[in-house]
């Protein structure tokens, strides 16, 4: 699951990112206290059997019981993915129950996205409460995937549940999966995890050594329309969940079933330790259901939240020293089961008096530090505008864009043409490489406007929620436009930082309840959303923002007709005017704190 390119990407890598380990010596003084009892079969209430390994202390007795569901198959201990965790929670005192779920692995029944993922959730939380090993209290636990699961069994509230860790969830449906930020189809997201969620096994490895090796090539295949068929033509295969997504273009029915609504949120009253990273793809979710819990939740006061300076599955693995260019100190590493530890022996195990943390525990990139705050988004906070100016030529890095902090006056409009079929590439590096990668390539291209700051005399640490304030118009009935929010450095690296938002879909401006289709020429507001940040901007560097349409192939260009995005065979070209003059200041709004 999960902004589910950067999952995949970064399983492939995770063995390379400094991994904690127990220890050798621990291991041969510890593990035969565990007790591994393979395939439990769990009935669900229609019948189907799912598959359950229970990682348990070989001492008889009972135990609180954490559950962890997974649709990446719990017997491929892979290098990629490794799973020391269910022994070491086992050799804690703990039953780890790893079950995979409905039509996964080694589980009965057909794979059902999130939506069986409601009562199975239930019926496997009740399931392993009533099991000789455990003492009756059950704590949901995992990332991404397993993190989004959680949630679908919190709301229904299964009697024996008592926490969640929850670690970078997905879960703010059609603006981040389902479909992408902004409403826009990923293709090296949704389409590929669904392609390798689409049998018992997971396809992942081998579709990446076909790629690896030139025999699948994305930026070939997926030229193909409608997009309804590309699972057809780019796999050879028919993937239901996927025509399902494009058949419900807007928030009905079949999105609210699992995306949690604010009815949801006041039925649990769950401790949970909420986990991020600054450039997780599925920070969308993760904050969905923060703020959903602080906003309606009578367990609010229990709700804890860590985000640190890092990529999807490193918000699981406990990070790295550096995202691409971008370098973090030593103590951006943590110890990710300690970290979970502690909050289950107060929550779930009981054996501590009290779980004396701040609310908000956040990793300060350029401070390079970790901050405390009694609450998220900080109170402190207050926003700051950077005003959009130019004269005229914005385009390219050598254009005359800039960022400044006095409202515009009377100025010309910027503008570019966007052709679908020659798209700006998501990644500045030819390798997918998002976040903290060197920009200056593709801010070469004259479809892509470029707003730069002064120098900077003082520093600036924005905290919280990143927006840009468009007033545009194009001469399409629809059309996207994405940002990117980048860090310049005194030697002109222009690195890219933030979670992969900052994309709006123009049926969308108005919210994903309806279609809303432009008047060709008319101008209007587009918001768009560059999620949450932590980052101080130095003395010396510059802030930077880049205006355009497209980002393939993560995600699928803009036909431009105003058509059913589903079923669209039809190509146009778009030319996109920007406004930032009195009436329509185009601005970049960022929460800032004073340290």
């Amino acid at each position: 699951m999960m902004n589910i390119l950067l999952t995949q990407l970064i399983f492939i890598a995770a063995l390379g990112l400094g991994l904690p380990q127990i220890g050798a010596a621990e291991t041969e003084q510890e593990l035969h206290k565990i007790k591994v009892l393979f395939n439990q079969r769990v009935p669900m209430r229609d019948g189907v059997e799912l598959s359950a390994d229970v990682f348990k202390p070989r001492q008889a007795g009972r135990y609180p019981t954490l559950l962890m569901r997974t649709p990446y198959n719990k017997g491929a201990r892979r290098g990629d993915l490794p799973w020391e965790f269910t022994t070491y929670f086992a050799q804690r005192g703990y039953v780890f129950v790893f079950q995979d779920v409905r039509g996964r692995g080694d589980s009965d029944g057909e794979f059902g996205y999130m939506f069986a993922d409601i009562q199975d959730g239930y019926d496997s939380v009740e399931w392993a409460a009533s099991q000789p090993w455990s003492n009756g209290k059950v704590c949901m636990w995992g990332v991404s995937y397993h993190g989004a699961v959680q949630w679908q069994a919190a709301k229904t509230r299964p009697p024996s549940l008592v926490c969640l860790v929850s670690t970078a969830a997905a879960g703010d449906y059609m603006d981040e999966v389902g479909y992408g930020a902004g409403g826009i189809p990923t293709l090296r997201g949704d389409l590929f995890w669904l392609h390798n969620v689409s049998g018992r096994v997971w396809r992942e490895v081998l579709l990446f050594d076909l790629m690896a090796k030139g025999h699948f090539n994305p930026e070939e295949e997926f030229w193909h329309r409608p997009l309804m068929t590309l699972d057809e033509a780019a796999f050879g295969t028919k993937l239901k969940i996927w025509r399902d997504y494009l058949s419900h273009p807007t928030m009905d029915d079949y999105w609210k079933e699992i995306k949690l609504q604010p009815e949801d949120f006041r039925n649990i009253e769950l401790p949970v330790l909420h986990i991020t990273g600054w450039f997780d793809g599925d920070q969308p979710g993760a904050m969905h259901y923060w703020r959903g819990m602080q906003k309606h939740s009578k367990a609010r006061d229990q709700q804890f939240l860590v985000i640190g300076p890092w990529l999807h599955v490193q918000t699981f693995f406990g990070g790295a020293e550096s995202v691409g260019e971008l370098q973090f100190g030593p103590e951006s590493v943590i110890d990710p089961w300690a970290l979970r530890l502690e909050f289950l022996d107060h929550y779930l195990k009981g054996t501590t008096n009290s779980y004396d943390h701040p609310k908000a525990r956040l990793y300060i990139t350029g401070a390079n530090e970790w901050r405390e705050y009694d609450e998220y988004p900080p109170r402190q906070a207050n926003s700051l505008r950077f005003y959009l100016h130019s004269g005229g030529n914005a385009n390219t890095l050598s254009g005359d864009g800039r960022l400044r902090l006095d409202k515009p006056g009377t100025q010309p409009t910027d503008g570019y043409t966007f052709d679908p079929k020659n798209p700006v590439p998501s990644s500045a590096d030819g390798k997918m490489g998002l976040f903290g990668v060197d920009h200056r390539p593709v801010e070469a291209r004259e479809d892509v406007l470029v707003y730069t700051s002064e120098v900077l005399d003082k520093p600036i640490d924005v905290v919280g929620n990143v927006l840009l304030e468009l007033y545009a118009a194009s001469d399409a009935r629809d059309t996207d436009f994405f940002t990117k929010l980048l860090d310049v450095y005194p030697d002109g690296r222009a690195l890219r930082l933030g979670a992969p938002g900052g994309a709006l879909r123009a049926r969308y401006r108005n919210g994903f309840d309806k279609e809303r289709l432009l008047t060709p020429g008319k101008v209007e507001k587009f918001t768009i959303d560059l999620e949450e940040l932590g980052h101080r901007f130095l003395p010396g560097h510059r802030i930077r923002i880049e205006v355009t349409s497209s980002s393939f192939p993560y995600y699928a260009p803009n036909q431009n007709t105003g058509n059913p995005v589903a079923t669209d065979i039809h190509w146009n070209t778009a030319h996109q005017t920007i406004y930032h003059n009195m009436e329509y200041p185009s601005a970049l709004v960022l929460s800032v704190v004073e340290k």
